[in-house]
């Protein structure tokens, strides 16, 4: 994965929506401006409803915009914040690792996301994050968030917004999914659109 540059098609780019979800406090908005501007976000302001920040990069020399969803956390917020999941192309699951609910909340979390996701796809791309392991008073232990993570086959990163720790390698991993899917997505249309039925065939005319 490397920033876009002039030799890449433009003409080719595809924009993908991606989405954070987690618990109040786990370093969301922190993760996302860690991610697209290189800086550790201390304001500490609950995010409201969901801010957009967007990214470019590109992954096997396609080129991708990628609209990131901010999104809060507290739970009187959780009927909104679902209405931003539509159109989603890959989830990003956060939990802080000295926070056990927020661990904890990820069953639901998940689980509201794939309901309201149409249609519901099982292995939808998405990554888990661990977020503050720079912090000493680790409530997590890695072995645990890493066995939650291999039963549903999602993608795991121990991550620190602070200190920039594979923020980009999670960020990038995901984009990787989500473009992978779209062309699935993209070339069964295709091929469904093209395939003739017998309807199709030109009527002989009798004369």
């Amino acid at each position: 994965l490397v920033p876009q540059g002039p030799s890449m098609d433009a003409s080719k780019k595809v924009d993908l929506k991606i989405i954070i979800i987690g618990a109040l406090g786990v370093g969301k908005t922190s993760l996302l401006h860690q991610y697209v501007h290189k800086t550790f976000y201390e304001d500490y302001r609950t995010t409201l409803g969901a801010s957009i920040l967007t990214k470019v990069l590109a992954v096997d020399s396609t080129p991708l915009k990628l609209q990131i969803w901010d999104t809060g956390g507290q739970e009187r917020f959780r009927s909104m914040v679902s209405t931003f999941y539509k159109g989603s192309d890959g989830c990003m699951l956060a939990f802080d690792v000295t926070d056990r609910e927020s661990f904890e909340a990820l069953d639901n979390w998940r689980d509201d996301f794939l309901e309201k996701v149409i249609p519901r796809e099982q292995d939808f791309p998405m990554v888990v994050l661990g977020n503050k392991i720079d912090l000493c008073d680790r409530q997590v232990p890695k072995e645990t968030a890493s066995a939650w993570c291999k039963e549903k086959d999602i993608p795991y990163f121990e991550v620190s917004a602070k200190n920039n720790i594979n923020v980009a390698e999670a960020f990038e991993t995901l984009a990787k999914q989500a473009l992978t899917t779209y062309k699935g997505i993209i070339e069964s249309y295709l091929t469904d659109s093209i395939k003739l039925t017998p309807y199709d065939k030109p009527k002989q005319s009798c004369c």
